[in-house]
């Protein structure tokens, strides 16, 4: 028995990788292309672990995944990698239609013709668990309320396009090949091992260094928060139970507006790194906001609840402690993801 993860070395695939050794010994094969955001320093810990396979490789090289899924023959495909920042999708969009919808789609037809090609329980049994984002929703109201399942697509950036385009994908192909496959819409993820580009590592990282606190707007875009290790268990639960060609809503049931987030790292931080030069708050500045800039995300998480029995185990108090805690621990880390030496990594552990 054995997994394939993509996009394993990232955030969420690698605290997923990680947590997935905690509760179980089957093995993991990692396909990552150690883009800017996979860091396979993040899976240092499962360096001499034979359960853990990684494999440099894109999900665009169709060649590649059939050779995986031949020589591996996993249960189940965990889709992790995506292009996955907004800003940077508002720049660049071209490498988010490539490996968000080229890549899901090559992902997709390797698993048809290997899934095809089964028989008996090892058939029955396969999964392909695509990963996606509130994001595909759009944006809602003050008084709306929150995004479920059945809420019509309505992305406004490029990232959430090419999303919500690979989610379209992923239907299909179990609608119309009969693909097993389940779909799971998280929202905003925070934790551990969160490349410093995103909200509330780069608060914590500039604001250690003194540096401004850069604030959207007026800071008052709401967003539900949801701990990363309780999305990974989230996931674990939809992989093992969900059913096939439906859609699972995994939330935090936390809501909180941007500014908010930024006022309680700077109090988490005077208390437990004070500055002498003053309270952190006092860095935090307001900037332009981004074009189509979505007001407000939130996730209602009663299906997986009432299907599944999956509740979040942190609230965001807790976890927002644990998370300033981590990076205050592992500020080496932090160093090495901003000059880049990270990518050394690869290099001093598995050579080119």
């Amino acid at each position: 028995m054995t997994i394939l993860v993509t996009g394993g070395a990232g955030f969420i695939g690698s605290n997923f990788v990680l947590d997935w050794f905690k509760s179980s010994d089957e093995p993991v094969v990692n396909l990552d292309a150690l883009t800017y955001a996979g860091n396979l320093e993040n899976l240092a810990p499962l360096k001499d672990d034979s359960r853990h396979i990684f494999v440099k490789g894109d999900i665009c090289d169709r060649a590649l995944i059939d050779q995986l899924l031949a020589t591996h023959r996993p249960r189940a495909i965990v889709h992790f990698a995506a292009e996955s920042h907004v800003d940077r999708s508002i720049h660049g969009p071209g490498a988010f239609m490539r490996t968000n919808v080229e890549g899901t789609f090559s992902l997709l037809e390797a698993a048809r013709a290997y899934w095809s090609a089964l028989q008996g329980d090892a058939k029955a049994g396969f999964r392909f668990h695509h990963v996606s984002t509130d994001e595909v929703y759009g944006s809602l109201k003050p008084e709306d309320p929150p995004f479920a399942e059945t809420n019509p697509y309505e992305p406004n950036s490029p990232y959430s396009a090419s999303k919500a385009a690979s989610d379209h994908l992923v239907r299909a192909w179990h609608h119309t090949y009969g693909l097993p496959v389940v779909t799971t819409n998280c929202s905003n993820n925070y934790g551990p091992l969160h490349f410093p580009e995103k909200l509330i590592p780069l608060m914590i990282v500039n604001a250690l260094a003194g540096k401004p606190l850069p604030v959207y707007g007026d800071g008052q875009q709401i967003r539900d928060w949801l701990y990363v290790t309780d999305h990974c268990s989230g996931i674990r639960a939809v992989l093992a139970g969900g059913a096939l060609g439906e859609t699972y809503n995994i939330g935090g049931w936390n809501e909180k507006a941007n500014i908010d987030i930024v006022k309680t790292v700077c109090a988490l931080l005077d208390e437990l790194r004070p500055d002498p030069a003053g309270p952190y708050s006092r860095l935090i500045t307001y900037v332009t906001d981004r074009p189509g800039h979505d007001r407000r995300y939130a996730i209602d998480a009663r299906k997986i609840e009432r299907e599944l029995g999956w509740r979040p185990a942190e609230t965001f108090e807790t976890g927002i402690r644990k998370t300033v805690a981590w990076y205050l621990e592992n500020e080496a880390w932090v160093a090495r993801v901003q000059s880049g030496a990270y990518r050394d990594w690869v290099s001093q552990q598995y050579g080119d």
